[in-house]
């Protein structure tokens, strides 16, 4: 398995896989008919445009045999209070409980420690996805607050009713070394 820094080639590997792992752990969270319609295509355009300009970001891609198996995306220095944000966390599901999130996982650690103004990380998760949730505990992260969940390109629409998600903060990333 390799570990490295994505670059706009991979923009459509990356986009399959998040819209793989929307559809498989978002369900009830985000309306049917979103996840159910062309979410690849709306994730594509997403990795398109970040992947061409990484303004002050770190995206981070395992590979085995050069199929995509997991990313990481973290936007650094992300916000004044809580640091760096880890925007996405994705393992292809047949390669979940491997050791790759964790990897990745560190690996963002590692760009926070190395680019971000300070050492502070978090990510917000489905309060719906306790999985992912023993996960980020696991690794040290603590749950410190809720909010309602963002609607997926402003479009509330795209959510059912109003689900909730939980802050997940690392005070220093020392902790995932």
């Amino acid at each position: 398995m390799e570990i490295r820094v994505a670059t706009a080639s991979d923009a459509e590997q990356v986009a399959a896989l998040h819209a793989d792992s929307w559809r498989r752990h978002y369900r009830g969270a985000y309306a049917d008919a979103f996840l159910d319609g062309d979410v690849e295509a709306d994730r594509r355009t997403v990795w398109t445009e970040r992947l061409a300009v990484p303004a002050h970001t770190e995206t981070i891609l395992a590979v085995d045999s050069g199929q995509l198996i997991g990313f990481v995306h973290v936007m650094l220095d992300a916000d004044p209070r809580w640091g760096s944000l880890v925007d996405n966390l994705h393992v292809r599901t047949a390669r979940r409980g491997s050791g790759i999130g964790g990897r990745l996982l560190r690996h963002a650690a590692t760009a926070v420690h190395q680019r971000a103004a300070t050492r502070a990380m978090y990510l917000w998760v489905l309060e719906q996805n306790t999985a992912a949730q023993g996960f980020y505990r696991a690794h040290g992260g603590d749950a410190v607050e809720t909010a309602l969940v963002p609607p997926p390109g402003g479009d509330p629409t795209r959510l059912n009713g109003s689900p909730v998600c939980l802050r997940i903060a690392w005070a220093d990333v020392a902790v995932l070394s």
